[in-house]
């Protein structure tokens, strides 16, 4: 699978009508994920490192892991069907009985939001790469807007 997936990371969060626009990707091209605005800023806060008064869903998920010695290896956005995107949550846990590989079906947003609060790497696959459309001068558009705003 590895030679099939891309490495990309999340080059912006910008609010938009109705949640939140994330936007992911590399050198090449930058595409956008919609979530809902709670996911924003959970992604968000987990980028910045905010220190958090008590843990979130995903910062329990995180120390349910590893509490099973289950760690976050990767995640993987599959595929795009009628507007909504398909990713994949690859865990691993390893034990005195050896070492497991799971691979489960999960929302992008949860999936962004588990690997952003674990530093772990974030793949999409070559295929839906090729499919999306390269929203990187909306993000240096938006980007250079909200600058102007922040100065005001």
């Amino acid at each position: 699978m590895k030679s099939d997936v891309l490495p990309v990371e999340i080059r912006g969060i910008i609010p938009a009508a109705g949640g939140c626009a994330i936007f992911i990707g590399n050198d090449e091209k930058v595409f956008v994920i919609q979530v809902e605005n709670n996911m924003g800023a959970v992604i968000n806060m987990f980028l910045r490192d905010t220190p958090k008064e008590r843990p979130l869903t995903h910062d329990l998920m995180n120390n349910m892991f590893r509490a099973f010695g289950i760690t976050v290896e990767r995640v993987v956005i599959t595929e795009l069907k009628n507007s909504t995107y398909y990713a994949r949550l690859i865990l691993q846990q390893e034990n005195e009985l050896g070492r497991k590989i799971v691979e489960l079906d999960a929302r992008p947003s949860d999936c962004l939001a588990l690997a952003t609060a674990a530093k772990k790497p974030v793949y999409v696959t070559r295929d839906l790469f090729d499919q999306v459309e390269d929203m990187s001068k909306y993000l240096t558009q938006l980007s250079e807007g909200s600058s102007d705003s922040d100065e005001t």
